[in-house]
């Protein structure tokens, strides 16, 4: 590895870094400004002011604002994500299992989109123009235009309803088969894959377009070689940077964006276990979540960039 990319590698982790705790400070003070009280949440609109103070105290907020986000910190540092005040469940250990689901499923649907997506966007650039483009592009209009819930619930009723193929409701369990997990997940990751794909597709058509302008692909094309030849052995491998961005970033959102899918087929991941303990008013867990989501979408659209920095030829081969 040469220095200036080094350096480069290590300037994007400590800025993915300096901005995972700026998202700390956020997510703190925003669950922080939120209307209601816990205690009240907790005890009910029956507790007495005493009974309500004593909790309010045990639970440290009668502490000022700076001292209760630098306690969350230091604890989130040493890896103590704290208690579930609605259920007193550890809170790492649930978000591990949740955490496990939660990645299986956009497993799933990125190995359903992935190469799909590749796929369809080289021969959109072989039949570039054409009629199959053109349908390709009218699909990826109405992918990206439909909502995910819209997706999930049409699913739901064409396979899960009428036809019976796949269960309504996506419950896992940690002993379950790998093949009735798969069953289990197959209409909530076909619903994520959908507009994932339809966003891998179009950058893959548009970085592998770009180098289809490049001289050497008009010399490769001079000299006989099959068109789809010249974008698979030629054009992909020098697009490869752009494509793999893509598909990082939209890593990304298939683990942070499952919030809909999970609430909708019921799925215990994070975003089922985070709408959960919103509606309980349970700000331990929502902090926790909101973190470990910020945390993974850093951390990967980090990959992205240095992705990207380790396919530009001229940063790894600086003159």
């Amino acid at each position: 590895m040469t220095f200036p990319l080094g350096k480069l590698i290590v300037q994007r982790v400590a800025l993915g870094m300096t901005l995972l705790l700026a998202v700390s400070v956020v997510i703190f003070m925003g669950t922080q400004l939120l209307p209601g009280d816990v205690a009240t949440a907790i005890l009910g609109q029956s507790a007495t002011p005493e009974a309500l103070a004593n909790l309010r105290a045990e639970l440290g907020l009668d502490q000022p604002l700076v001292t209760r986000y630098l306690h969350w910190l230091s604890s989130i540092l040493t890896g103590e994500l704290g208690t579930a005040l609605s259920n007193g469940q550890d809170i790492a250990t649930s978000l591990g299992e949740r955490l496990g689901n939660t990645i299986f499923l956009a497993a799933c649907a990125a190995a359903i989109a992935v190469p799909i997506a590749v796929a369809l966007g080289i021969l959109a650039v072989r039949f570039h123009g054409g009629l199959f483009e053109k349908s390709l592009s009218g699909f990826v209009l109405v992918a990206t235009a439909l909502p995910d819930f819209f997706i999930g619930y049409v699913l739901m009723l064409v396979f899960a309803v009428n036809l019976q193929w796949f269960p309504s409701i996506s419950n896992v369990s940690s002993g379950m088969p790998f093949s009735e997990r798969l069953e289990a997940v197959a209409l909530p990751a076909l619903a994520l894959s959908l507009g994932v794909l339809a966003h891998i597709m179009r950058m893959t058509r548009a970085a592998v377009l770009s180098v289809m302008q490049s001289p050497y692909i008009e010399t490769a094309e001079l000299k006989g070689i099959r068109p789809i030849k010249v974008v698979r052995r030629h054009a992909l491998p020098n697009a490869i940077g752009p494509i793999i961005n893509a598909i990082m970033l939209n890593l990304a959102h298939l683990i942070v964006g499952v919030v809909v899918i999970e609430v909708i087929f019921v799925y215990p991941g994070m975003g089922q276990y985070l709408v959960d303990h919103v509606v309980k008013r349970d700000m331990p867990v929502v902090q926790a979540v909101g973190l470990v989501f910020a945390a993974v979408y850093i951390f990967l659209n980090m990959v992205a960039d240095i992705s990207a920095i380790y396919a530009n030829p001229r940063l790894r081969h600086p003159k």
